[in-house]
């Protein structure tokens, strides 16, 4: 089907191309992905924006030889098409197929694991020093988004590595500026320049020169110093690189392959660390993706033709109805902000940015410093709600302890993709956060189990005093009817019985609720209650119902280690219950990979089969 392409299994086939060849391939690089993409779904616009980018680099490096980190990895669909994984691609984010994301038990390409932002400095400065330490020669290269480098880490491994005098290249992706063929051909001529050892060696003989005039050697040097670092900031956007201790390189078009294979191989003759600046744009080569980038940041399968979601479901988005409710909530009262950590439109918080744009703050990937910004706010009286993705509020979990928690202060988290996400695999799925904030004082957790209870537990958290934190899974739900005044500590006694007691939190609740019918006719009738709080729980409740039982199922979308289970078998010890039997059903002891919501529930033992089957055996086993 494609000229080119087919023939590509490894580096060293894209090597042997001339260069109008390996514009052909990008431009085939760009079909392939559109159409399988718009099967499998992914992350589209940052692929289409790197294509000439990453042809580049595997042009001059010698993978895997040399190291490369790809920052997030989001974007590492192309490196994976060109080295080897190109037959398997229509497996993408399925389960038992490729990954959406470099994983270094996947191929001997991928050298180190990532999925969140602005880690590929300090792995990459790890490589370069274990290189070093062991005397060998190798490249080592970071590729980062310009949204990546405000993430802390990575302004901390910038700093490291741009006085180690370590040889590292950081690639910077930069797609949020333009670039004009004159200003890159300087730039690189500059560059170009700036590599050549003659111009080292004449920069710092005349330094020597001048040193040598009598009374005025110094203070001429110094003056000329100051001259020349004064033009530079004028005209090389790098200077703030070269401060830190880089050589910088650049900009560049990234998307003129000829241009970033000479750069790339001017990086490799200048020693310590160096910046190779490559201006791109998101969804470069497909319309629909050039236009809204964003929408083609993460897409579900979609028309080419168009660019819309093929599949549209019922109901909505546990994030539209957040994003909706907390609107309703901030027009009532002025103290309530909005915080989010580059996540504007996939939390649901679009429309309230556009109601109250000085009330909404987008920190960028900095998931620390938007937890501590809201504990300032708190401090002062207003009342933070910073949405975020379960898996990215990890990062801020010192700042969730030191800085809201032991002051007490009025922070609503409102955690967003809980639980098992799919396709974006273990790197994304939300499933420690009951486990890490539990143990935190202060810290009161809701789960909902539908948009209602929602928005309920949404207007109950804006006026709770203190710290926060709602939980709610990716995916859809509806909001009609309404839900009783949600009471600090109270859990749902949703369904009665003598049989067994069964306890959920959130989506896992209806998941059982769904089954209820059918044990219920086999003579089967449970205590089924949502717990809704799942700290404080309601422990009257729950010790009432498992006296009068004798046997419970604890069901939730977090990691059995350290989760609701835990907490419910801590109150059984601790009122020394005796003769209970227990069933813990929530995420197993592992990293999960990735495939579809569905395919994983049933993995872990969670989808409605499984539970009902763990219903049966427990009362089987004690009728026996």
């Amino acid at each position: 089907m494609y000229k080119y392409l087919d023939k590509i299994n490894s580096p060293a086939d894209i090597k042997r191309l001339k260069t109008y060849e390996l514009n052909a391939v990008a431009k085939e690089i760009r079909d392939f992905l559109v159409q399988n993409v718009s099967k499998t779904g992914g992350h589209l616009a940052s692929n289409l924006g790197v294509v000439e980018l990453t042809i580049a680099l595997l042009t001059v490096f010698d993978f895997p030889e040399d190291k490369i980190v790809w920052d997030v990895g989001h974007q590492s669909y192309v490196y994976k098409i060109l080295t080897g994984r190109r037959d398997r691609f229509n497996t993408l984010r399925q389960m038992g197929g490729i990954s959406g994301f470099p994983k270094r038990q996947e191929s001997i390409f991928d050298m180190f694991g990532t999925g969140h932002a602005s880690t590929s400095i300090s792995a990459a400065l790890g490589m370069a020093r274990a290189r070093d330490l062991e005397g060998k020669d190798f490249q080592v290269v970071a590729v980062i988004g310009d949204g990546a480098l405000t993430g802390g880490i990575a302004l901390e491994g910038l700093n490291d590595a741009g006085r180690s005098n370590t040889d590292i290249l950081i690639v910077l992706n930069d797609n949020e500026m333009s670039i004009s063929h004159n200003v890159g051909g300087l730039s690189l001529y500059l560059s170009q320049l700036r590599a050549a050892p003659v111009y080292s060696k004449i920069k710092e003989d005349v330094k020597q020169k001048l040193k040598h005039v009598p009374v005025l050697g110094d203070k001429m040097t110094r003056t000329i110093e100051r001259a020349k670092e004064g033009i530079k900031y004028l005209i090389i956007p790098g200077m703030f690189f070269e401060d830190l201790g880089y050589t910088y390189l650049g900009p560049v078009d990234g998307h003129d392959i000829s241009s970033l294979i000479k750069i790339f191989e001017v990086s490799i003759d200048i020693k310590g660390p160096k910046i190779v600046h490559a201006i791109t744009k998101k969804g470069y080569g497909y319309g629909p993706a050039e236009k809204s980038p964003a929408r083609f940041h993460g897409v579900d399968p979609f028309d080419i033709n168009t660019g819309e979601t093929i599949v549209h479901k019922n109901g909505k988005t546990f994030s539209k109805i957040f994003g909706e409710e907390l609107v309703q909530i901030a027009e009532k009262d002025r103290r309530i902000v909005a915080i989010t950590a580059a996540m504007e439109d996939g939390t649901g918080l679009a429309e309230f940015s556009k109601k109250f744009p000085d009330r909404f703050f987008d920190v960028g990937i900095a998931e620390q410093h938007a937890v501590t910004m809201a504990a300032g706010l708190a401090s002062l009286g207003f009342i933070p709600v910073f949405a975020v993705y379960s898996t990215f509020l990890q990062r801020g979990f010192d700042q969730i302890i030191h800085d809201v928690c032991m002051q007490n202060l009025h922070v609503v988290l409102a955690i967003d993709r809980a639980g098992l996400v799919g396709h974006d695999g273990e790197t994304h799925h939300g499933v420690f956060d009951i486990s890490y904030l539990s143990m935190i004082p202060n810290m009161t957790i809701m789960s909902p189990r539908n948009g209602a209870e929602l928005k309920a537990m949404l207007k109950f958290a804006v006026k709770h005093e203190g710290p926060v934190s709602i939980r709610y899974p990716r995916g859809y739900t509806n909001d009609e009817g309404s839900v009783d005044d949600i009471k600090y500590g109270k859990a749902e006694l949703v369904e009665q019985g003598d049989d067994l007691s069964i306890i959920c939190e959130g989506m896992m609740c209806n998941t059982v609720l769904s089954i209820l019918e059918e044990i219920k006719r086999l003579g089967i009738h449970p205590d089924v209650i949502n717990i809704r709080f799942i700290k404080p729980i309601d422990e009257d409740l729950i010790v009432s119902s498992i006296k009068k039982t004798g046997r419970v199922i604890i069901v939730e979308n977090n990691v059995v280690k350290g989760g609701l289970g835990s907490s419910i078998l801590q109150i059984i010890a601790e009122k020394n219950i005796k003769n209970v039997k227990i069933k813990l059903l929530g995420i197993p002891d592992r990293f999960i990979s990735h495939g579809s919501q569905e395919e994983l529930y049933k993995l872990c033992g969670l989808d409605a089969d499984s539970i009902k089957k763990h219903i049966l055996e427990m009362v089987d086993d004690n009728e026996q």
